[in-house]
Protein backbone atom coordinates (compact mmCIF):
# COMPACT_ATOMS: atom_id res chain seq x y z
CA UNK A 1 0.00 0.00 0.00
CA UNK A 2 1.51 3.67 -1.13
CA UNK A 3 1.07 6.02 1.45
CA UNK A 4 -0.29 9.22 -0.03
CA UNK A 5 2.31 12.61 -0.94
CA UNK A 6 2.38 15.30 2.49
CA UNK A 7 -0.10 18.00 1.79
CA UNK A 8 2.13 21.33 0.74
CA UNK A 9 2.91 23.65 4.36
CA UNK A 10 0.26 26.08 2.88
CA UNK A 11 -2.69 23.76 2.89
CA UNK A 12 -1.55 22.25 6.14
CA UNK A 13 -0.44 25.72 8.22
CA UNK A 14 -3.96 25.73 10.64
CA UNK A 15 -3.68 29.79 11.45
CA UNK A 16 -3.39 30.58 7.96
CA UNK A 17 -6.92 27.89 7.29
CA UNK A 18 -8.90 29.24 10.24
CA UNK A 19 -7.79 33.14 9.33
CA UNK A 20 -8.81 32.57 5.75
CA UNK A 21 -11.87 30.68 6.55
CA UNK A 22 -12.76 33.66 9.20
CA UNK A 23 -12.27 36.27 6.76
CA UNK A 24 -14.50 34.22 4.14
CA UNK A 25 -17.49 34.19 6.74
CA UNK A 26 -17.24 37.99 7.36
CA UNK A 27 -16.92 38.80 3.61
CA UNK A 28 -20.06 36.76 3.23
CA UNK A 29 -21.81 38.44 6.27
CA UNK A 30 -21.24 41.53 4.86
CA UNK A 31 -22.22 40.75 1.81
CA UNK A 32 -25.59 39.49 2.87
CA UNK A 33 -25.61 43.01 5.63
CA UNK A 34 -25.51 45.47 2.13
CA UNK A 35 -28.01 43.02 0.46
CA UNK A 36 -30.38 43.68 3.12
CA UNK A 37 -30.45 39.96 4.22
CA UNK A 38 -30.20 39.91 7.69
CA UNK A 39 -32.04 36.39 7.90
CA UNK A 40 -30.53 33.33 9.45
CA UNK A 41 -28.06 33.01 6.97
CA UNK A 42 -26.75 36.59 8.02
CA UNK A 43 -26.14 35.12 11.69
CA UNK A 44 -24.76 32.19 10.45
CA UNK A 45 -21.99 34.17 8.52
CA UNK A 46 -21.50 36.27 11.37
CA UNK A 47 -21.32 33.15 14.08
CA UNK A 48 -18.58 31.32 11.94
CA UNK A 49 -16.87 34.63 11.77
CA UNK A 50 -17.05 34.89 15.65
CA UNK A 51 -15.89 31.02 16.08
CA UNK A 52 -13.26 31.52 13.79
CA UNK A 53 -11.44 33.94 15.54
CA UNK A 54 -12.51 32.45 18.88
CA UNK A 55 -10.41 29.26 17.45
CA UNK A 56 -7.44 31.20 15.73
CA UNK A 57 -7.02 32.56 19.23
CA UNK A 58 -7.25 29.44 20.90
CA UNK A 59 -4.84 28.16 18.61
CA UNK A 60 -2.44 30.78 18.90
CA UNK A 61 -2.51 30.91 22.72
CA UNK A 62 -1.41 27.07 22.79
CA UNK A 63 1.34 27.71 20.21
CA UNK A 64 2.69 30.33 22.80
CA UNK A 65 2.56 27.96 25.53
CA UNK A 66 4.04 25.67 23.92
CA UNK A 67 7.22 27.67 22.55
CA UNK A 68 7.11 28.34 26.58
CA UNK A 69 7.46 25.25 27.39
CA UNK A 70 4.62 25.37 29.50
CA UNK A 71 3.67 21.83 31.15
CA UNK A 72 -0.28 22.06 30.00
CA UNK A 73 0.29 22.79 26.41
CA UNK A 74 -0.72 20.60 23.54
CA UNK A 75 2.83 18.83 21.72
CA UNK A 76 3.61 19.32 18.15
CA UNK A 77 1.43 22.49 17.30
Amino acid sequence: MVNPPPLPRRLSDMPTIVGLGSLLWAVAAVLLLLAGRTDVWFATCVAGAVLGGVGHGIFRWQRAAARRGSRGAQQGL
